[in-house]
């Protein structure tokens, strides 16, 4: 058994508060839905007290309305994997924990329920099949080579900027065969879809955060219109144009498969290229033992989405009642996944709390999801950051995290807004 533990560094003043106050308040008032303990990185003491004692924790306040958090991997499991019971639909609130008005909220195929789910996910599912993703492999490492042969050294540097929005973003761009020299677009139109105007003012209401998805949707119509009338390409715009599960979509359905498809592409991967780093930085001995031994990139991988875990939640609706945990959940309540909860769940997972990039099963951890609304391009994800970490191996012995990193102010994306670096050499 593994028993390395985190480093004391991290042990500051703000985590031992939090801590205390969460072991020690009463579990009615605990209130795992703020943005702000994600962005201080704090919830995760009380996630420990919900697994503790009330693992799946009914709360209720001012902006969310009432919702249940299930923190525990089993009882996780059992609502992602029970969309009969537990849905998605957009039609029932969608995925998010703020219930948006009908009208605003974005129709995609990760908030539907079957049928329609499954014909809509099976229209763009060839992008990442595996002879898709074998011939994508030498654009995603010639690409990943430029970036980090760009790389000032002996001088602080943004990661994420430099490097993890970079790549992500010429990822998309391949994706869609967008524009390359407007692919910036791309990471704008993903941090508008997931933002919440109300808590990180990434704009100013959700009418203006609607009206900058109406501009994706003009730009993404136009490159519709042009490819509806082409011969079908091997491009997510070209299978959702020729589709016949797709291709009479509304104008709204479109905008929001577009979100998810940007989002989907863009935050998982970003968020873990700047994640990774910051647990090697954390965990050196980590570190040593990669390059001791580089064939553990492929258990690296998961075990950097399992720690990051890019997307800490989603919301189902309860279509019946039922029980879950020991809890009686009614007809029409929301029901909160907190995978970041789960993939800490000591029952689950061995020395949870723990970045150790040799574990005998990294692959159990559900930062991907499970059941029909497993992450699509799960995959993907993992062979950019593979093909990343055999890319760094080969060029840097150290990269030095300077500071604490910036986090985002959101309890739906774990974002990492600012991470500075150093390389020596």
């Amino acid at each position: 058994m593994n028993t390395t533990t985190a480093p004391a560094s991290r042990d500051t003043e703000l985590q031992q508060l939090a801590r205390d106050e969460a072991f020690s308040m009463p579990i009615e008032r605990i209130d795992v839905s703020k943005p702000r303990l994600f962005q201080e990185d704090t919830i995760g003491h009380y996630f420990a007290r919900l697994r503790r004692d009330d693992p799946v924790h009914l709360f209720e306040n001012d902006f969310y309305g009432r919702f249940w958090s299930v923190t525990k991997y089993k009882d996780i499991m059992a609502v992602d994997t029970n969309h009969g019971v537990y849905s998605s639909d957009w039609t029932q609130g969608g995925i998010a924990l703020w219930n948006a008005p009908s009208e605003q909220r974005l129709q995609m195929f990760i908030a539907m329920d079957p049928p329609k789910h499954d014909e809509q996910r099976k229209a763009v599912s060839p992008i990442v099949a595996p002879h898709n993703l074998a011939s994508m492999e030498a654009t995603i490492r010639a690409r990943t080579a430029k970036v980090l042969d760009g790389l000032p050294r002996n001088e602080e540097f943004n990661w994420v900027q430099r490097v993890s929005i970079e790549l992500t973003t010429q990822m998309l761009a391949t994706l869609f065969d967008f524009p390359f020299e407007d692919r910036k677009l791309l990471t704008w139109w993903s941090d508008v879809a997931t933002s919440v105007p109300e808590v990180d003012h990434l704009v100013e209401s959700q009418e203006a955060r609607l009206a900058e998805l109406g501009k994706m949707l003009a730009y993404f119509t136009k490159l519709w219109n042009q490819r509806v009338n082409a011969e079908p390409g091997n491009d997510l715009i070209s299978m959702l144009a020729h589709n016949p599960a797709t291709r009479n979509m509304s104008p709204l359905e479109y905008m929001g498969n577009l979100a998810l498809l940007i989002v989907g592409g863009n935050d998982t991967t970003r968020n873990s290229m700047t994640g990774g780093l910051l647990a090697m930085s954390r965990y050196p001995d980590e570190w040593a033992k990669l390059r001791a031994n580089p064939t553990l990139v492929d258990s690296l991988v998961p075990e950097i989405i399992r720690w990051q875990t890019p997307l800490p939640m989603m919301r189902r609706t309860a279509l019946q009642d039922a029980e879950l945990g020991g809890k009686q959940i009614a007809k029409g309540d929301k029901v909160v996944m907190w995978y970041l909860s789960g993939n800490r769940d000591e029952e689950a997972i061995d020395n949870p709390e723990a970045f150790v990039i040799d574990r005998a099963r990294p692959r159990q951890h559900l930062s991907f999801g499970f059941g029909i609304h497993r992450c699509v391009g799960n995959r993907l994800a993992e062979l950019q950051l593979k093909i990343l970490w055999e890319e760094i191996l080969k060029r840097f012995p150290v990269i030095e995290v300077t500071s604490e990193p910036k986090r985002l102010l959101s309890n739906f994306v774990r974002g990492i807004t600012d991470m500075q670096v150093r390389i020596p050499g």
